[in-house]
């Protein structure tokens, strides 16, 4: 029976396997795993690459319980979990390149990804080229005859540049079919957007993110087309990957309130946007789904919606003092990396900090960008938080 994406939500991974009578998953904790008779063993062995309980890397019930949810949830054939994202984007990318070989990736990818194919793939001989991240059939112009991966990432790091990926990967098949075709989705949720569903090969999360919901705990997650599953589970699995049981229990859970919860953070997040653009203090607002958007269209096309990510550019660049004045006397907002979680956030970035990350366009703006998250909490406090924040900051 075809199900609508929330029922999936609740039903995708409870499987009687895997929940023993309970209406979760169980939590199995487990390193070795018995095996009653030779047999057993040996079928164990036959199965492991398919849900065999065999031994505690390639996981147990509640590691395929959250593999299958997520599976499910993205439309792929399999998903390989990692203890933090910052693990899945490099160890996908390295399940699919050698010495050589060429990697093009969106100059507005997370900073580390950029940092791990700067400082690590170059070691390897791996050879990275950024591309500005609204072009699209261009793309042809960079692809090289041994670019082996293309690297998305929609909406954009801190900017929140939109990716018409359905356009790039139709270029870049025709170039090159074989390319393997990677795209961030951690703003997207795995539930906003469905890369999968448009040609891309892998959808990688921060699932430390939204998928687990609460900032207690960290996973990355990568789920795979059947092209490139066997090839991205093996690799990751000689290379030690995996994550526990616990964090993959907590990750389980969030699934079943994912949508409740993004219905929450959009509706915040654009009332929040557009009082923004209001403000006399405020010269941009980066939210994808604000009509002024330049990926607006995009998105609109692409998105059934939006999480609480985005960001703002004052007319000013803030000194450290001003900054600091801004920062330290929020009420609601706090000051944390990552994001994604029930509480809202705040970072500041000035702009030749982004310049530094955006090796190609640079950056269009010369005030401080205000990267915020918005959680759960009513959305008129946290204006008010906001308010008398950049009231501190007017002359």
């Amino acid at each position: 029976m075809s199900k609508k994406l929330r029922t999936t939500l609740i039903t995708a991974g409870r499987q009687a396997r895997y929940t023993q009578g309970a209406v979760n998953p169980i939590i199995q904790r487990a390193s070795s795993l018995v095996f009653e008779t030779l047999d057993a063993k040996e079928q164990a062995s036959k199965g492991r690459e398919t849900g065999s309980l065999y031994y505690g890397r390639r996981g147990t019930l509640t590691h395929f319980s959250l593999q299958e949810a997520m599976t499910e949830m993205e439309e792929g054939v399999g998903c390989y979990l990692y203890p933090c994202g910052a693990a899945a984007i490099a160890n996908t990318l390295l399940a699919f390149v050698s010495a050589g070989d060429h990697i093009l990736v969106t100059e507005t990818a997370y900073e580390p990804t950029q940092a791990f194919c700067n400082d690590v793939l170059t070691r390897l001989s791996v050879k990275t080229d950024y591309f500005p991240s609204q072009i699209s059939s261009e793309i042809i112009h960079f692809i090289q005859p041994n670019t082996k991966v293309v690297f998305l990432e929609s909406p954009g790091s801190i900017t929140m540049e939109v990716q018409d990926i359905p356009a790039i990967v139709k270029a870049v098949r025709s170039v090159n079919p074989e390319i393997v075709i990677i795209v961030d989705n951690t703003w997207g949720a795995g539930v906003l957007v469905k890369p999968l569903t448009c040609g891309v090969d892998i959808s990688i999360q921060a699932a430390t993110k939204y998928i687990i919901g609460h900032s207690d705990a960290m996973l990355g997650t990568a789920v795979s087309n059947a092209r490139c599953w066997a090839q991205l589970r093996e690799q990751s699995y000689l290379m030690g990957q995996m994550c526990d049981a616990d964090t993959a229990y907590l990750a389980t859970r969030g699934i079943r309130t994912l949508l409740t919860r993004l219905k929450q953070h959009q509706e915040s997040s654009i009332k929040i946007a557009k009082w923004l653009t209001t403000q006399p203090q405020v010269a941009q607002v980066h939210h994808p789904a604000l009509p002024n958007h330049k990926g607006y269209q995009i998105y609109k096309r692409d998105f059934s919606g939006c999480s609480g990510l985005f960001s703002f550019v004052l007319k000013q660049k803030l000194s450290k003092s001003q900054l600091a004045h801004f920062l330290d006397h929020f009420t609601l907002f706090t000051m944390a990396y990552s994001w994604g979680g029930f509480e809202s956030l705040i970072l500041a970035h000035q702009p030749d900090e982004i310049a530094n990350i955006r090796p190609i366009t640079g950056v269009d703006f010369t005030g401080t960008l205000i990267r915020l998250h918005i959680g759960l909490e009513d959305a008129d406090d946290l204006i008010a938080d906001l308010a008398a924040g950049l009231q501190r900051i007017t002359p």
